[in-house]
């Protein structure tokens, strides 16, 4: 329904005016009986409140946007840089940022007037037997409209400032979202260079068991020689050869993956053929707390935007409630009209009007109590996400830090191992050649030390990697207000 009124009787249409409100507050549809079940998980429900959460250790600095930077490595910087600024899937993150961004403007442009000029000219035929009298009717005519139309909606109801609230909760989800996928992204990086390096770490072990095992079979060849050993004892020295140097093979095709896996991360195919083979022991360990901080759910970016996408399904379920009340607009329109384009700017072809036009909801068929629905049960899916987004934070870091602590245990226990087999290999070898021992003792004390071997690279690589995956869990530096700074842009880049 739309009132259109003349501006001279706009003062005696006051008491109309009230009556029409209080007819649409009496005729709207009913909201009662819906809303949102769901509830958030808060810090006290999860444990993160002292004493439960230890404050940092002391010699643990604060995280570092940068965090990659204490591993004193700088290829890995350089390829953690590159990746930040080509990969494609960081690109698509940073593209619906700049499309959230762009529908903050887009709803900001609601809550103002707006104003179009329209020109139609046409040449038609009028009906002779319509309500057009003669000799208009039956003849051909020209006619013509330029028109300027105004209108302007008064939010009386909160529906475009909460249409406004909902598109900048979904554009500061949109940003932490960005900043959540450059803080995996650089992990992912740093994760794939430490298993480059356990791989050239690994070949470095395969080569060494190679030579070692080609001085075995000339220390063997040469008891053969002497009538001191058998052949069966060449053949079995033998046989470790085209094993070690499978295994070597086996290691370099590992190696080419692991650097193809990297080159795509960072965007550039074959940008590691032009670097230096890692090494693990180059690489500094990063000192990071070891347990879990009371305020985990504000340093992690994923947390923020599922928190963000609360807000903006909250906002989405008050502005489905404003469905429900009148909506009021100022409407207005100037130009000129007439039968015959020569006469379209003549002062007479002039016209306008303005005043309001009000439509209210009275008769739905259940639409808005429908859309009103979905709205809290979209707003009960963005809380339980949140809730699921907090607890899996809170098991990660938990399961990071084991990690790093456990993994701290095990290499002082496989340290002494190592040191011990690699002593009993030297002694088997002693013995042999000396014929105090047997090849088999050989054998044994070499499968112990090669093991150990394998284990004290893969340990290594283990600390480091479970160190990029705490900092990871912990948030990667990341601080709340970079998301917030980076969609507050969408006043300024789309307006």
């Amino acid at each position: 329904m739309t009132l259109l009124l003349p501006e001279g009787a706009l003062r005696r249409t006051t008491a109309v005016a009230t009556a029409v409100f209080a007819l649409a507050l009496a005729g709207c549809a009913d909201m009662g009986g819906i809303s949102s079940q769901a509830k958030l998980r808060d810090a006290d429900s999860l444990g993160l409140t002292a004493p439960a959460a230890a404050a940092p250790v002391a010699a643990a600095p604060a995280l570092d946007s940068q965090w990659w930077l204490a591993f004193g490595d700088a290829q890995l910087n350089s390829l953690i840089a590159q990746s930040l600024e080509g990969n494609p899937n960081l690109q698509v993150a940073r593209a619906r940022l700049a499309r959230a961004q762009a529908a903050v403007s887009v709803t900001e442009s609601y809550d103002k007037p707006q104003l179009n000029g329209a020109l139609d000219l046409t040449r038609e035929k009028f009906s002779a037997n319509y309500i057009y009298p003669s000799p208009l009717g039956g003849s051909i005519q020209e006619a013509g409209t330029l028109q300027f139309n105004g209108s302007w909606e008064l939010d009386f109801f909160g529906k475009n400032r909460t249409a406004i609230e909902a598109a900048i909760g979904s554009a500061n989800a949109a940003a932490a979202d960005a900043d959540a996928a450059r803080v995996l992204l650089a992990s992912n990086v740093a994760r794939g260079y430490v298993q480059w390096a356990r791989l050239q770490d690994r070949l470095a072990v395969a080569n060494r068991t190679l030579a070692q095992r080609e001085e075995t079979f000339k220390l063997v060849r040469d008891r053969v020689s002497a009538g001191l050993d058998t052949r069966l004892q060449l053949k079995q020295s033998e046989g470790g050869l085209p094993e070690a140097r499978q295994q070597i093979e086996s290691l370099k095709e590992q190696v080419e993956i692991a650097q193809h896996a990297l080159d795509a991360l960072v965007a550039k195919p074959g940008v590691t053929q032009a670097l230096t083979a890692p090494v693990l022991a180059n690489m500094k360990p990063i000192a990071l707390q070891s347990t879990i901080p009371a305020d985990l759910l504000g340093r992690r970016a994923d947390i923020a935007a599922a928190r963000w996408r609360v807000e903006a399904a909250t906002s989405d379920v008050a502005n489905a409630k404003t469905l429900f009340y009148p909506n009021v607009n100022l409407v207005a329109f100037a130009g000129f009209q007439s039968i015959g384009f020569d006469n379209l700017l003549k002062s007479g072809s002039q016209q306008w009007g303005v005043g309001p036009a009000v439509r209210l909801p009275i008769f739905e068929g259940g639409r808005l109590r429908a859309n009103l629905r979905g709205k809290s049960a979209d707003l009960d899916t963005a809380i339980e996400s949140y809730n699921a987004t907090v607890i899996d934070a809170v098991r990660d870091v938990a399961d990071q830090i084991s990690s790093v602590q456990s993994v701290g245990r095990q290499q002082v226990q496989q340290r002494e191992a190592q040191a011990a087999a690699e002593a009993a290999y030297d002694i088997a070898v002693q013995r042999y050649s000396a014929g105090l021992g047997t090849y088999l003792d050989v054998l044994t004390a070499e499968v112990t030390v090669l093991a150990q071997r394998r284990d004290s690279v893969d340990l290594a690589a283990r600390a480091l990697d479970s160190q990029v995956g705490l900092a990871r869990a912990l948030g990667g530096g990341w601080q709340p207000e970079d998301a917030k700074t980076a969609a507050a842009g969408s006043a300024t880049a789309h307006n």
